[in-house]
């Protein structure tokens, strides 16, 4: 067996996709990586499909495609109903790792990712800066019962765990339900079509508050880092390492696609969003787009929690630093090179 064989659960999400990239083609590592999906780009990792919800399914895939040195759960379901949302993913995470070590001796480290909403960043105003060992606010909160499952399976084990804290992961991946730079770049874009003015659709508020992002490549780099060097049993905060306010980043995107900037004007882009899907599917053929279904393209109600926060969103990274994690990704050029990005891979025009 290789030195590291990684299984990546959401192997198609903004955290999985980076993840896999990182690990398989830049670090050479062994990957399988499971998705319902295929992937849409090459890499040397495999894929496979299997309903993480069916224990049995799941066991019969990893007994195949083990064994693992190191686990990356990165798999989510979302689901309206809190309860249900609960008891979901942790059925998703419990049979995903159970199966896994199950075949596999000589597995080292678990990563679990969660966010900044173990913090109550959801809820309204909190803490800041949100340290690692601030306590939990009133459940539900899948992150909690996916904590507590993990820590207590993995007492006595061979192997160890270590819990990752990002929040609001950037990167390129299309059909994810949370990766806030397509949505930024997709309402843009649009704006720009129409001949409008780029307006911050969210709270005059929101505008001025600080907020955070984590750039998914680094958050892969991080992870790798804490799969095999971090001290392990607890958790870190992994965002850029540096914090934004949302009238500044706005100022800077509208130059930077040349478009003149407006006062912000408060919108849902959920209502707002819903009847653009025909002028999508003109500027795809206008612009020689990838051909993505517009309800795939930008998930317009997270987009709608995001830019409506009206409290400063921030977590400490101190204790990653101090670990030996240091990197820090200015997040306001992030955003830039990530529309880039999309427009470089015709995501956008």
């Amino acid at each position: 067996m290789p030195q590291h064989h990684a299984l990546v659960a959401g192997g198609l999400g903004v955290i999985g996709r980076n993840l896999v990239t990182h690990l398989a083609d830049e670090l050479g590592w062994q990957v399988t990586a499971i998705s319902r999906r295929t992937p849409d780009f090459d890499t040397a990792a495999r894929y496979v499909s299997t309903d993480l919800r069916d224990a049995e399914a799941t066991r019969a895939a990893l007994a195949e495609a083990g064994p693992f040195t190191h686990v990356f759960y990165a798999a989510y379901q979302e689901h309206d109903d809190p309860a249900e949302q609960v008891s979901a993913n942790l059925e998703m995470l419990r049979n995903c790792v159970s199966a896994a070590a199950e075949v596999s001796p000589e597995l080292q480290r678990v990563l679990l990712f969660e966010g900044a909403k173990y913090y109550g960043a959801h809820l309204g105003a909190f803490p800041t800066p949100a340290h690692e060992d601030d306590p939990r606010v009133m459940p539900p909160m899948f992150y909690y019962d996916q904590e507590d499952w993990l820590t207590a399976y993995a007492e006595g084990k061979p192997w160890e765990y270590v819990v990752m804290r990002p929040d609001v992961v950037c990167g390129f991946a299309i059909g994810n339900p949370m990766n806030l730079a397509m949505v930024i770049a997709v309402y843009a874009a649009i704006c720009k079509e129409l001949g409008m003015p780029l307006r911050f659709p969210g709270s005059a508020t929101c505008y001025g508050k600080l907020a955070q992002l984590t750039d998914a490549a680094q958050l892969a780099e991080g992870s790798a880092w804490a799969a095999t060097e971090a001290p392990a049993g607890t958790a870190y905060n992994l965002t850029n390492g540096d914090i934004f306010r949302w009238s500044h980043l706005w100022k800077r995107v509208a130059a930077h696609l040349d478009m003149d900037l407006a006062e912000p004007m408060p919108i849902a882009l959920s209502e707002m969003m819903a009847d653009k899907g025909p002028l999508w599917e003109e500027m795809k053929a206008k612009y020689g787009l990838l051909d993505v279904p517009f309800e795939k393209i930008a998930a317009w109600g997270f987009g709608d929690f995001i830019f409506n926060c009206e409290w400063d969103v921030i977590s400490s990274t101190t204790r990653i630093r101090q670990a030996g994690f240091g990197t820090v990704v200015d997040s306001e050029e992030m955003v830039l090179r990530l529309i880039d990005e999309f427009k470089e891979r015709k995501v956008i025009p």
